[in-house]
């Protein structure tokens, strides 16, 4: 016997897990088992009652035949035959969550000519994928785009690599991100210059929190490879500051920022030094 499968709709619901629907609501799975159960038992009770049985077996006939009934027949017609009115609910706001906007951030670099980036958009508007932020970056080859990207709730990831490599970009990166990815570069910058001036021996978290990197240990960076994926801050009071982030070469606009986060933590270091040498001679 073949093994009946899932309505596409209700097959969207099941956990990843363990394979199971949600649970109905109480009121929706009662009504559903009644109007299951409802029919058998009146034809069970019209079976046994013309039956010239005495009066107590008749009521355990009825009570033993009309429990196994429900339980092998009823409840799993029920969850069967009417599945889809049962996970309505479920099934609307599954589809009001696939529905919903997801906002990703991309890495691409286009060909540096006229029309790529028309181009680009061209192809992302067919999906119904809207631009939030767009940043240019000049490199080698082309200039690197950083977008942040409105897309339907049903896309994935791949759809959105294959888009943007169907338009022509290269050394495409895709990945999930927040509302906070819609503030500006130069605006991030100017809040970690705030805290640098707030305490200047954050510097290293700070650099790495504005560029989503990691920053390597001092007794790593003899053996990190050299690369656009690394990048080299040196300062004068902390050493040399390496900084790693896996697929993801840093921009030529990415280290100018960390190179002046560092030029102002060493300014304010040198000045709370200053500062601090006259108090401890006298």
């Amino acid at each position: 016997m073949s093994r009946k499968t899932d309505q596409p709709s209700t097959a969207e619901l099941r956990c990843d897990s363990c394979g199971l629907l949600p649970e109905p609501g109480r009121t929706r799975l009662t009504l559903a088992n009644v109007a299951v159960m409802l029919p058998i038992e009146l034809v069970v009770h019209a079976l046994v009652v013309n039956t010239g049985l005495p009066y107590l077996l008749k009521v355990a006939v009825l009570a033993v035949t009309a429990t196994a009934l429900v339980i092998w027949v009823a409840e799993p017609s029920a969850m069967r035959l009417l599945r889809s009115w049962l996970h309505a609910p479920a099934l609307r706001q599954h589809n009001r969550l696939t529905a919903a906007p997801a906002l990703w951030r991309a890495r691409v670099v286009v060909a540096d000519r006229p029309g790529a980036l028309e181009q680009l958009t061209h192809q992302l508007t067919r999906l119904k994928v809207n631009i939030l932020t767009v940043h240019v970056h000049p490199v080698d080859g082309g200039s690197l785009d950083e977008l942040v990207l409105s897309a339907p709730g049903e896309l994935t990831e791949q759809d959105l690599l294959d888009t943007l490599t169907a338009a022509g970009g290269s050394t495409v990166g895709i990945w999930p991100t927040t509302p906070l990815a819609l503030a500006d570069g130069q605006t991030r910058a100017l809040n970690f210059a705030t805290r640098i001036a707030q305490n200047p021996g954050a510097l290293p978290d700070a650099i790495a929190e504005l560029l989503g990197a990691d920053v390597v240990p001092p007794h790593q960076q003899a053996a990190a490879p050299a690369g656009p994926a690394v990048l080299k801050v040196p300062t004068a009071w902390q050493g040399p500051l390496l900084f790693r982030r896996e697929g993801q070469p840093f921009t030529p606009a990415e280290s100018a920022r960390a190179h002046r986060l560092a030029e102002l933590a060493e300014i304010l270091e040198q000045g709370r030094r200053v500062s601090a040498s006259p108090q401890q001679s006298a």
